[in-house]
């Protein structure tokens, strides 16, 4: 537990060394080119803040494009004020370029920000109708299917008499129906395999 306590502190400690770092060098790039005062301070803090907002956004997996390009913007803003700083930049005379570019960078910034905050997340409202639509019209799954009837039942008519003989002989006529063709047998088909007429077949169905 403490040496886990232990990575944990090392890593903080060493992220804010990181962001108290870079957050001066952007001030020094901003007030170099002209940003002075309050100005000079708000440049790191838009920079981490579209910098975090576009982390933010990649981990939660929506818009992972978008959130990477802002991602790589706005690290390489960060990046570049850390490399030209590091007297690679004449401090007392920046180029006109790096004036552009820190002067334009509150509209970049804002336009990466909004576009981050308010685009729509990937699983709209008409995905998840549709997820519910299947999961209402799959079957449910059953341990135990109950057997199918090996006749479709018959209307209730008056009562026939039937001979014992024909159930028997329609029970095995049912049955390798249903095994040849999976299907519980008809009342028509029986009435046609049997040969009798229609009252006769429904009364045997009703045996059945």
């Amino acid at each position: 537990m403490r040496a886990q306590l232990a990575r944990v502190d090392a890593v903080l400690v060493q992220a804010v060394i990181a962001a108290a770092l870079s957050f001066a060098h952007l001030h020094d790039v901003a007030s170099a080119a002209g940003q002075d005062g309050w100005k000079a301070w708000a440049y790191p803090v838009s920079v981490d803040l579209l910098l975090v907002a576009a982390w933010c956004r990649l981990r939660s997996g929506d818009a992972k494009a978008a959130s990477w390009c802002w991602f790589v913007i706005a690290l390489v803003a960060s990046l570049g004020a850390n490399v030209a700083t590091a007297g690679l930049l004449d401090m007392d005379q920046v180029p006109a370029w790096l004036r552009i570019l820190v002067a334009g960078w509150p509209a970049v910034a804002f336009l990466g920000g909004t576009l981050l905050a308010h685009s729509a997340p990937t699983t709209t409202a008409e995905t998840e109708v549709e997820v519910i639509e299947d999961q209402e019209g799959a079957p449910e799954a059953s341990p135990e299917m109950p057997p199918r009837p090996a006749i479709e039942p018959a209307p209730k008519r008056p009562a026939v008499p039937v001979p014992a003989a024909l159930i028997d002989h329609a029970r095995k006529v049912a049955a390798e129906h249903h095994t040849r063709t999976g299907a519980p047998i008809d009342i028509q088909t029986l009435r046609a395999r049997l040969g009798v007429p229609a009252p006769m077949a429904e009364a045997v169905a009703a045996e059945l």
